[in-house]
């Protein structure tokens, strides 16, 4: 089987920006968020989603380098195998694939549940059914039809932020009445219970969920080997990639930690349904169901589309068996169904989302935890080990004989960026063995690593 670089381009800069903005936008916005302002505190929340959207920025400018000069399907895993080792390369691939399949579980779960709301005498695995043929579909039949449901997916999370921070601002400087409130709030539930009411060390917990919420932007790399005139679309993308993070994340977080007291913040309901009651908005939990449900869809969906792709790279260099990297006519990993997608892939990676769910019902304290440790940390390890692959593609770059000029896209203040991004990855990782909470999360990523790594090592051996 010839090897190949990428797979059908049918993605515009519409599709790619949005697919890359609905990665980020999810539950952990939605449904989170309120017990990291009850953690930190508000200004502590609002300094550590700063810093990681500056963590997450300095990332997808490496990435912006790498995927422009080397626009392959399945991108960074084979960065990371060109130019940090094979070993890598496989390890990260598996890290990421496994981050989405596990994601895949949870979201099938969400969504079932949230369905019994509306519908409390149906079964949640019906619905769960449901979405899985649903999500299937629209990643097997073809890219454009996955990136078209994907990117209106995103519009109407996109929709449902902005309108709520319009509305908070609106009610922050007195122009919509809240309830129990005499007079506008303004700001001054920033700063009344003190700067950081449970200490400094707040900001660095949360840090540790922040990069975690972050973690999808990566995406544009994924779709690099699928997008029309990558080397137009993907900086395009990515140069939109800060300010969407500052608005939407730091916008929601200043407007909720404006409008509730971070006593009253927390998880027994989502901070967005808590803020559009104080408005008197009416059904305001059945609006903020459909927009959560909608951010679940669109993980969902993003999630078998990143790990269908990994497979099908893995497949492609050689590294796992080739027969999983088929595709069909259309381009997509095969079935004759459907048109141009790597279907084994797509059909391994569903099967991954299916074990996780029912170890997730089954095997939860065991089995469903080590899995969600290894996938919650493994995003920032592959944010580490982007970092490091621009290191070495620029040195080696130079080393062969090219000229800068050569690049159609650089990354700014090379070495600073991506020497940034590679320290406060790494330090991420470190920083989750002073929370007790999240400790567990090295000691089944390391051996789980190791692992891979050895996996590796017999498979190119047996191979050869």
């Amino acid at each position: 089987m010839s090897k190949k670089t990428h797979l059908n381009r049918k993605m515009e800069t519409r599709h790619i920006r949005m697919i890359s903005l609905g990665g980020v936008i999810g539950t952990g916005l939605f449904l989170s968020s309120g017990y990291t302002i009850h953690q930190a505190g508000p200004i502590g929340t609002i300094i550590a989603y700063l810093i990681g959207a500056l963590i997450v920025y300095s990332v997808m400018l490496c990435l912006g380098e790498l995927s422009v000069a080397m626009p392959y399907t399945g991108a960074f895993h084979v960065y990371a195998k060109k130019y940090i080792g094979e070993g890598t390369g496989f390890t990260i691939a598996i890290l990421y694939w496994l981050t989405w399949t596990i994601a895949l579980g949870s979201e099938f779960t969400a969504a079932g549940l949230i369905m019994q709301e509306w519908f409390p005498h149906t079964p949640v695995w019906i619905w769960s059914t449901i979405f899985i043929i649903l999500i299937f579909f629209s990643n097997a039949y073809s890219v454009k039809i996955f990136a078209e449901s994907e990117f209106w997916f995103s519009a109407i999370k996109v929709f449902a932020i902005v309108a709520f921070i319009l509305l908070g601002i609106l009610a922050m400087v007195g122009i919509i009445p809240l309830n129990n409130f005499i007079h506008a709030p303004g700001i001054s539930n920033l700063y009344k219970n003190d700067i950081f009411p449970n200490g400094f060390s707040g900001v660095f917990t949360t840090m540790l969920t922040v990069n975690f919420a972050f973690s999808g932007t990566e995406l544009i790399a994924i779709t690099a080997g699928e997008a029309k005139e990558p080397d137009k679309t993907i900086p395009k993308a990515i140069h939109t990639t800060l300010w969407r993070l500052i608005i939407f994340f730091i916008g929601s977080i200043v407007v909720m930690a404006a409008l509730i007291p971070y006593q009253k913040a927390g998880v027994t309901q989502s901070p967005f349904v808590y803020v559009l009651k104080m408005m008197g908005i009416p059904y305001a939990a059945d609006i903020m169901n459909f927009v959560v449900l909608t951010a679940i869809i669109s993980a969902a969906n993003s999630g078998l589309y990143a790990s269908t792709r990994m497979l099908w790279s893995l497949g492609n260099e050689g590294t796992i068996p080739k027969n999983i990297s088929k595709t069909n006519k259309n381009g997509i990993p095969v079935i004759a169904l459907c048109y141009g997608i790597p279907v084994i892939a797509l059909c391994l990676s569903m099967i991954g989302g299916l074990l996780a769910l029912l170890s997730s019902i089954f095997a939860a304290d065991t089995i469903y935890l080590v899995l969600v440790s290894v996938s919650g940390l493994a995003v920032v390890i592959v944010w580490a080990a982007i970092a490091l692959a621009e290191l070495n593609f620029r040195k080696h770059f130079l080393k062969s004989g090219h000229s800068l000029s050569e690049l159609k896209y650089k990354t700014p203040w090379y070495p600073v960026i991506p020497l940034f991004a590679l320290i406060t990855s790494i330090l991420s990782c470190m920083l989750i063995w002073f929370d007790p909470n999240q400790r567990i999360a090295l000691y089944c990523t390391i051996p789980f690593v190791l692992t891979c790594y050895l996996v590796h090592y017999v498979y190119r051996k047996c191979a050869n």
